[in-house]
């Protein structure tokens, strides 16, 4: 409510032209609260409004924004002003940054960045950013096996303060190679004397550099991690993953699921701009004329069949619809599997199976009650019997589509979550049409 209160005092002041009173009340907000008000204001009120934000909130302000809209900022600033705002940042969200820039901004940005600082972002924009390496951050606190834990204390003790969410100090042998960690809570309760290599965990597992991202929130949540190791190929420590950055992975793969099935990019801003929404959109809609044009090819072939039979037409939706439901269903079911990692080869035939017999439930249940309706519509039962077997057939095809081309898709190194929907939709249309048609053409010939 006080968002909510405040985002509507402060679109009043700007309506009204009261920029002190728009400056007083944006700034009384959290920086968390600035990023969603400017999420929430279209583009000629975000531009001012980000005009009006204290200079000291600005760079925090920049981090809690979503992609799209900071990058709709970013475009506003030079380079000067992305390294200033960006110095304080992690490693890891420095590099998301410069991953979204030209490439000649991005250099410019790491040439006014320190000797240090600019390799630390290097290193990460090694590696593809949905994998651990470009998810990582480099601030790691190591130690040796052989020193006690009140050396550890004393080290520690040198620092103004240790990295966020650090859970454990990770352990490396004389040439940087992972062999264990030692939690934070064994240093704090352990007799100062004892050796680190008593202590520590040898069987921490480690996270390869080259893991993708959803892989590595998959494991997070599964051992309820706080943060975990990243090495490279040889096993060298090169930093560490904390459960923020896990956190905004498993949001933007949800994002990704709900609206890939849209054709529409995770990250997309609420306020876009007409000319970035358009051919976004533009390229589905495209692609889903194509499909449609294909089913109705498929019901070209019947004219004189719907001549003949004008209920034809009324009812022929309903079994299009129906297997457009249902194999949604099982596509949902599916893609949401592979995202958690619970869908192997090992267990397909089973998971196809049980949607091969549930459409063919529920198709059956529902050809009666269609029929039915139709029969005493129409006063016609060869319909009904029509209508029935084609729901039947396309809710069990409805339901090997829902299961088989997730997978098939993913094999040709497509998005089941983006192309998905479409295929879908093409199948259910095509086959509840010809089948449906098609028995009418018969029944009626």
């Amino acid at each position: 409510m006080t968002t909510k209160t405040h985002l509507e005092g402060l679109s009043s002041a700007l309506d009204s032209g009261a920029i002190h009173q728009v400056r007083r009340l944006l700034n009384s907000l959290s920086t968390s609260e600035i990023a969603h008000v400017l999420e929430s204001s279209p583009p000629n009120e975000r531009n001012v409004l980000w005009e009006l934000v204290d200079t000291d909130s600005e760079s925090d302000v920049l981090q809690r924004l979503s992609e799209d809209v900071r990058n709709y900022i970013l475009e506003l600033m030079d380079s000067s002003e992305v390294a200033a705002l960006t110095e304080t940042w992690d490693v890891d969200d420095v590099a998301d940054i410069l991953q979204q820039l030209p490439d000649r901004v991005t250099q410019e940005v790491l040439d006014l960045m320190s000797h240090q600082d600019r390799q630390r972002v290097e290193t990460v924009l090694t590696y593809d950013e949905e994998s651990a390496g470009g998810l990582m951050n480099t601030d790691t606190i190591t130690v040796r096996a052989d020193i006690t834990i009140d050396v550890v204390l004393r080290y520690l003790r040198r620092h103004d303060e240790i990295p966020a969410m650090t859970s454990s100090i990770y352990v490396v042998n004389r040439d940087d190679l992972f062999i264990g960690a030692l939690p934070i809570r064994s240093i704090l309760t352990a007799d100062p004397s004892v050796p680190i290599y008593k202590l520590m965990d040898s069987e921490a597992v480690a996270i390869p550099a080259d893991m993708t991202d959803t892989e590595v929130a998959n494991l997070f949540e599964r051992n309820d991690w706080i943060s975990a190791p990243v090495v490279d190929e040889n096993r060298h420590l090169i930093g560490r993953i904390t459960i923020d950055d896990v956190v905004d992975v498993i949001r933007e793969d949800a994002d990704h699921s709900l609206l890939g099935l849209a054709g529409l990019a995770e990250d997309d801003d609420t306020f876009l701009s007409l000319r970035k929404s358009t051919p976004r959109r533009m390229l589905w809609l495209g692609i889903n004329l194509i499909t449609a044009l294909v089913a109705s090819v498929v019901i070209g072939q019947f004219q004189a069949t719907l001549d003949k039979v004008i209920a034809l037409a009324v009812l022929m939706p309903i079994v299009a619809s129906m297997g457009g439901v249902a194999g949604t269903q099982t596509l949902t079911v599916v893609i949401r599997g592979m995202a958690l990692g619970h869908i192997q080869r090992n267990n397909m035939k089973w998971l196809l199976n049980r949607e091969l017999i549930l459409g063919a439930v529920n198709g059956m249940f529902w050809a009666v009650t269609v029929g039915l309706i139709a029969g005493l519509w129409f006063q016609d039962f060869s319909l009904s019997l029509i209508i029935a077997a084609a729901m039947t057939i396309n809710l069990i095809a409805a339901a090997a589509a829902g299961v088989l081309l997730p997978v098939l898709l993913k094999r040709m190194h497509i998005d089941p979550a983006l192309a998905g929907g479409v295929a879908l939709t093409t199948v259910t249309d095509v086959v509840g049409f010809l089948s449906f048609l098609g028995f009418a053409t018969l029944v009626y010939a």
